[in-house]
């Protein structure tokens, strides 16, 4: 099966954040859900984790967005690689969070079968 991903969840919305951790439960690929409601506190899970394989990263947060948090990271020569998997309401900002540097984009509300589908993507970079 090969490795089980450490994923950092982030979504400023309780019910989504606990809707999508009980999906990667499931999920044969996941190993570790971290959690998170807001960029900034990715931001610093990922420092003083440092070993975090996916981010799947809300776009609408307060404090820091997901957009502003692509952008931290690209400048974060270990994080600037982190596949990262864009969830939001609004398509029309899947460009914007393609080109600041996003691996994937999912539109909400999340069906389980296409979050399965991205995080075995991601799997196989492994």
């Amino acid at each position: 099966m090969g490795k089980q991903l450490k994923i950092l969840a982030v979504d400023d919305d309780f019910i989504n954040l606990k809707l999508i951790s009980s999906m990667l439960r499931k999920n044969t690929h996941v190993g570790v859900i971290i959690e998170a409601t807001n960029g900034l506190d990715a931001i610093n899970i990922l420092k003083m984790q440092g070993d975090i394989d996916l981010v799947l990263l809300d776009i609408k947060m307060p404090v820091m967005d997901g957009i502003e948090f692509l952008t931290n990271i690209q400048s974060m020569i270990e994080f600037k690689k982190l596949p990262v998997i864009v969830l939001t309401t609004d398509e029309t900002r899947k460009h914007e969070a393609f080109d600041h540097g996003a691996f994937d984009f999912l539109v909400k509300p999340i069906r389980e079968h296409d979050l399965s589908s991205k995080i075995a993507k991601v799997a196989d970079l492994f």
